[in-house]
């Protein structure tokens, strides 16, 4: 069965970076879209950023030119790359495959779901 192993998450200070992993325990990685989900606290769970299969990259608005993510298909890995990060960024996120490509900045399908890296950001 696919496993997805989310890390790399902590407390950081406002401003400060962080860079998430997703590791996908299966070859059939390159076949799927990534989303990466963000769920603050007491609020559901939103889109961040999408990657599909044919390389497209789709960022949520409120962290465009902050976060960069990307993909090692040979690798089975993903990576968020969070740098000015906010208070408002605090929360779990989440790696999710599923699909082929992205509506807007999720999979058109969320198969597989990690179990959430915490992002704590606060002075």
């Amino acid at each position: 069965q696919l496993q997805i192993a989310e890390s790399g998450g902590g407390l950081v200070q406002p401003g400060g970076s962080l860079t998430l992993s997703c590791v996908v325990s299966d070859t059939t990685f390159k076949y799927y879209a990534i989303g990466w989900y963000h769920q603050a606290p007491g609020k559901e769970r939103e889109g961040v950023v999408c990657l599909d299969t044919s390389d497209n990259i789709y960022y949520r608005d409120s962290v465009k030119g902050r976060f960069t993510a990307s993909r090692d298909n040979a690798q089975g890995t993903t990576f968020l790359q969070m740098n000015s990060l906010k208070p408002d960024d605090t929360g779990v996120y989440f790696c999710v495959l599923g699909g082929f490509y992205c509506l807007g900045t999720v999979p058109n399908v969320e198969t597989h779901w990690g179990r959430g890296t915490q992002v704590t950001v606060s002075s």
